[in-house]
């Protein structure tokens, strides 16, 4: 394998995160609480550090104060290791005067930062999936085949396909054909036969589709190549990959782990809750392979005279006489007696209030951050430092899709109640 210093990796921070509004109205989609006390980012960050790739370079351009803050404050390597986490926010230079307009314009607008290190391989990921993965093997791949690019590639099944860039390969695992989200006709032409890949005969039945996750390793000089061949492509998917499987060597590498793209409320959401099953799909308890964030130095949780089942609790909460069903309850969060949570997601606050804090907030007819005295709360999604009043009852019971709350004090989004960062849900609301 080459040497480690030769490689580095970029992880794209994604566009506005629109399908994720509002938990991206205020922070970029790497930025976004993970099952209690994560970000979304922790999770790429933490397969590089645990594949020995520690030259990281994070691309943004949408709400990024909240990432540079916790990049700044987790991510701080030896002053005697070559290693760093580094944001690379859009800038506008006279060569490139625009914003990144796509997943491949914003690694050609950032070449120069990244080829003054000097590499020859070029790790390039998504800032909004979970799964857990080894990139050396990826890497030892890439290189045991003289690869000019290698592809991470998923099997799935004919429902999932039609969302993903499909891939087909040859019997050696070169990529021989890219289809960009194929419907009918298109979606069937992709089939292979994935027992080729390792998969038996009965998965491969189930799922013979191979899809892009949106994962690959360049070689850096092909890929600068590539980038200057036509400054209109500005997408990975859509024209660098058709046109590197044209002309270059591309492999495949299959991966046959746990594997979410989260970019949207539902998807967040299912991916979250499944974190408080028995045996989850995702493991955050694997020594190994550790999912490393902000050690923030706070007290143990408090929990007095509670119900509490399949849930998940971040550190430093105060909870008191609430029943808690298949929840996650996020960092410094406070829940008042004879709450009911169930099925929900609250990402808990950024601080503690005082006692006169509290006092002020009780003068002004203020909750205060947390859950108040008496509220239900069913399959919701609640931001940081949200403020949810006594006998609040967000439970969507009519089945809303779709909704904009007043004030932007919650939204619903698949029957999903979400009530924005910093928002006031006042006592006695009824949602």
């Amino acid at each position: 394998m080459a040497e480690r210093r030769r490689v580095l990796a970029v992880i794209l921070g994604g566009g506005a995160g629109s399908r994720l509004f509002p938990l991206t109205e205020q922070r970029s989609k790497p930025a976004v609480p993970l099952a209690g006390k994560y970000r979304l980012i922790d999770v790429p960050i933490s397969n590089c550090i645990n594949s020995d790739v520690i030259q990281i370079f994070i691309l943004t351009q949408y709400n990024s104060a909240s990432l540079n803050r916790h990049i700044a404050r987790t991510y701080r390597f030896s002053q005697f290791s070559d290693g760093f986490v580094e944001i690379l926010a859009a800038e506008q230079t006279p060569e490139s005067p625009q914003w990144f307009q796509g997943t491949a314009d914003a690694v050609r607008q950032v070449l120069p930062h990244i080829g003054d290190w000097g590499i020859d391989t070029l790790l390039i990921l998504s800032g909004d999936h979970l799964y857990r993965m080894d990139y050396r093997a990826f890497l030892a791949r890439h290189f045991e085949t003289d690869a000019d690019v290698t592809i991470s590639v998923i099997p799935c099944g004919r429902k999932d396909a039609e969302g993903f860039g499909l891939l087909k390969t040859d019997s050696t695992g070169r990529i021989i054909e890219f289809s960009e989200k194929p419907k009918g006709e298109a979606l069937e032409a992709m089939m292979v036969d994935t027992t080729e890949l390792g998969l038996s005969q009965d998965e491969a039945l189930r799922r013979p589709f191979l899809a892009s996750m949106g994962i690959y390793v360049f070689k850096y000089d092909r890929l600068v190549e590539l980038l200057s061949q036509d400054s209109s492509w500005v997408d990975f998917g859509r024209e660098i990959i058709p046109a590197a499987i044209k002309s270059s060597n591309v492999q495949g590498h299959m991966f046959d782990g746990y594997w979410e793209d989260i970019g949207t409320i539902h998807a967040f959401y299912l991916a979250n809750l499944d974190l408080t099953s028995p045996i989850p799909k995702f493991n955050f308890f694997d020594a190994d392979a550790p999912i490393y964030t902000r050690g923030r130095y706070l007290p143990p949780s408090k929990v007095h005279d509670c119900n509490i089942s399949e849930t998940l609790i971040g550190d430093g909460c105060i909870i008191h006489g609430a029943t808690i069903k298949s929840s996650i309850i996020g960092v410094r969060s406070r829940i008042g007696q004879g709450s009911h949570i169930e099925a929900s997601i609250l990402m808990g606050a950024d601080y503690y209030q005082g006692l006169e804090q509290m006092r002020s907030d009780i003068a002004e007819g203020l909750p205060r951050i947390g859950v108040g005295e008496g509220s239900i709360i069913r399959r919701a999604i609640i931001d940081k430092n949200a403020r949810i009043g006594s006998n609040v009852r967000l439970i969507n019971a009519e089945g809303v899709e779709h909704a904009d709350g007043p004030d932007g004090s919650y939204y619903i989004r698949d029957r999903i109640i979400i009530v924005p960062k910093n928002a006031t849900v006042k006592d006695g609301t009824v949602v």
